[in-house]
């Protein structure tokens, strides 16, 4: 697999159910190999034995015909980076000197982190509101590797990890959400803490220790022993399709009442990201949320929602240098952000 990074990740192509108010749906396990130490006390072997065995199991397994395992060298900062913003890596394992390897499938739908806080942490990404597209992929990874690895196993608790508040299913599922109308109309706060009240954790875009950008909001569980795979996901499920219902309603009152103000904060967004000579990831990311609403509602009619979700992911700084090729400072990053933000919006 050769990167190709104006081509995004299946899950980006707003394909999947409720699309218009969710970008992606995501399910990740972790798993420890039984006769490795865990990685508080691992050595430098103990590393590279993990990314070896991990590297030929996913070989035999037929994976790695279906995507490439990136090691250290591509995974270094500042261009590790690339694949923390396509939701592929999270920013720590990128961060850690250790041995490591990434695993990405040619879609981007399914990524694996070798040695980051566990042994082996994968995931399965799904386009809109979609549990059962991403668990079936992630399960199948799943069972593929338990087929050829030892997992460190308790029968009484579970799947074990690194860390304590992980160990039972070793499974954090998510929904990435986009609530413009709810944080338009003031009530975001409610309903984020009736999301807190019944256990579910919610974060930023790129999860743990993100901000909250784009007015978009990632709702996962935070218990993972006690509970089953299935309601762990049940309980997700219903608590996100009423988050959407809450936005959904938010929406239809902003256009009965509020629909010139809308109108005019969206074109007023859609024109500076068609004008703009200089543009921060920042503001690029909320001008952008704001377009996105716009032709959610229909007030904008020549762009689709697949566009500017994708527009999202590559005008992050490591992904634009990506795709134009070269390394640049912050402020030519802005200046070149403008410019390829038009080229794509000006019709």
């Amino acid at each position: 697999m050769k990167l190709v990074p104006e081509k995004v990740g299946a899950w980006l192509l707003g394909t999947g159910p409720d699309s218009e108010f969710v970008i992606s749906t995501r399910v990740r396990f972790a798993r420890n190999l039984a006769e490795v130490p865990f990685s508080p006390r691992m050595k430098p072997a103990d590393g590279e034995l993990v990314v070896e065995t991990v590297r030929w199991a996913l070989a035999d397994s037929g994976y790695l015909n279906q995507g490439q395992l990136f090691t250290d060298g591509m995974l270094s900062e500042p261009d590790g980076f690339y694949f923390v913003e396509r939701h592929l890596a999270s920013p720590d394992f990128i961060t850690q000197k250790n041995r490591k390897g990434l695993y990405v499938s040619d879609d981007e739908t399914i990524s694996l982190m070798v040695n980051e806080e566990d042994h082996i942490r994968f995931q399965a990404l799904a386009s809109g509101f979609d549990f059962a597209t991403a668990f079936s992929k992630a399960s199948a990874l799943d069972e593929k590797l338990e087929g050829q690895l030892s997992y460190a196993f308790s029968p009484e608790l579970g799947f074990l990890t690194a860390c304590p508040t992980n160990v039972g299913t070793a499974m954090r599922a998510s929904v990435l959400l986009h609530l413009p109308a709810l944080v338009l109309t003031r009530e975001i706060e409610k309903v984020l803490r009736g999301a807190y009240a019944i256990g579910l954790l919610v974060r930023g875009i790129y999860g743990e220790g993100s901000e909250t950008r784009g007015n978009l909001f990632q709702v996962s569980n935070r218990k993972t022993l006690g509970q089953s795979e299935a309601e762990i996901i049940e309980v997700l499920t219903s608590t996100c399709r009423q988050i959407i219902d809450y936005e959904h309603k938010a929406r239809q009152f902003l256009m009965h009442n509020l629909r010139v103000e809308v109108e005019d904060k969206v074109f007023r967004s859609l024109g500076l990201l068609r004008g703009a000579r200089i543009i921060s990831s920042e503001e690029a990311t909320n001008l952008l949320a704001t377009v996105r609403l716009g032709v959610a509602l229909g007030i904008i009619n020549e762009l689709k929602i697949a566009e500017v979700s994708q527009l999202l992911v590559l005008v992050r700084p490591a992904n634009l240098q990506a795709i134009l090729g070269e390394k640049m400072d912050a402020a030519e990053r802005d200046e070149r952000r403008a410019t390829f933000i038009r080229q794509k919006l000006v019709r």
